[in-house]
Parts: structure tokens; C-alpha cells; sequence
């Protein structure tokens, strides 16, 4: 199927392209000292949201229904979401936000509707009481399900290394916060 095919191109170069964007954002960033602000809480919200669903991921062992995952079947990516509001917010530049805007339109879309088939034939039944139950994106405020007793473990934290996440993202600001006030030019 040609739109399975492009959703896979799409998947695996979605890493390198958000990183290539993140060094575009450097480089335009205007940054204020309230943008800074601004942006670094919504990345530590982003940040702490991917933490809390990292530490229930089991990758393809067991459909997770536990933590962050009662709320939203993609708080990981919800959760990048508010990292790129926050890289925008803190940039102050429209290019980075029309980057960010074209980012997440085109790569998330097609990422999630890989992640989706890819559940559905590891978990059918599962599944599909799963998506009946919690929102695809956008959370609920009250959980949809009562989740599996399962509490957020370091150790999975660790294995589905999520701290490359928090080092990218402290880079990016100290970079940004160096910008600011050492003057770069770039």
C-alpha cells in the first residue's frame, strides 16, 4: 500500500528532521527574556509528561492502559507537542513556528496512523476496546479507564531512553538562554 509506504519514509526520518528543524529554531530564535520563561515551562510540562508515560511503556509487550495512557493514547507525543510549543514560544520568531506548524502536521499525523495499525494487530481485542474508551490526542480531564494497577517504574524510564529527551531539550535552552545574553549573532 503506497500510504503504508510513506507513512513508514515519514516515520523514520521524523528524528532527523525534527532535530534539523530544533537547529533551524536556534538560528532564527529572537529570544526575549519572558519567552524564555514562557517556553521553558511548557517544556518542562512537555518533558514531565513524556517522563510519566516512559515510565508505563512496555514497547509491544502489553497494551498500556496505566498512567498518562488512561487520559490519551499518545501522551508521548502530546507531550512533544508542548516541547514545540515551547522551542516556538521561547524563539519568538514565525519561522519557527511556520517549521514547528509543518512539523507536526506532517510528521505526527502519519507516525500516530502507523503506532495505531501497529496496535491493532498486536493487541485486536485490546485495541479496540482501548480506542473506544480513550481520546486519540487531546485528554480527557478524568480518566476514561480504570487502569491497570501499575505504577511508573524508573527502570522502564531508563530502557525506552527517555533522558535523551531531557538532554536535547537542556541543550536547546541553554543555547537559547546563552543567545540571549551573550549576544550571539546567530
Amino acid at each position: 500500500m503506497p500510504e503504508d509506504r510513506l507513512n513508514n519514509i515519514i516515520s523514520r526520518w521524523r528524528v532527523r528532521i525534527t532535530l534539523l528543524c530544533v537547529i533551524l529554531a536556534v538560528v532564527l530564535a529572537k529570544p526575549r527574556l519572558w519567552s524564555l520563561f514562557v517556553g521553558l515551562g511548557l517544556t518542562v510540562v512537555g518533558l514531565l509528561l513524556r517522563t510519566w508515560a516512559c515510565g508505563h511503556l512496555e514497547k509491544e509487550r502489553e497494551l498500556i492502559m496505566s498512567g498518562p495512557y488512561r487520559f490519551t493514547r499518545n501522551p508521548l507525543y502530546l507531550g512533544n507537542l508542548l516541547i514545540g510549543a515551547g522551542v516556538v514560544a521561547g524563539a519568538q520568531s514565525l519561522w519557527v513556528l511556520a517549521l514547528a506548524l509543518v512539523l507536526f502536521l506532517v510528521f505526527y499525523p502519519a507516525a500516530i496512523s502507523k503506532e495505531k495499525q501497529k496496535m491493532k494487530q498486536l493487541f485486536p481485542e485490546e485495541y479496540a476496546y482501548y480506542t473506544a474508551n480513550v481520546p486519540l490526542f487531546f485528554p480527557t480531564i478524568r480518566p476514561s479507564l480504570q487502569g491497570q494497577n501499575i505504577r511508573f517504574q524508573w527502570n522502564l524510564y531508563k530502557e525506552n531512553k527517555e533522558y535523551r529527551a531531557l538532554i536535547g531539550s537542556a541543550i536547546f535552552w541553554i543555547v537559547i538562554t546563552a543567545k540571549l545574553f551573550l549576544n550571539w549573532p546567530f
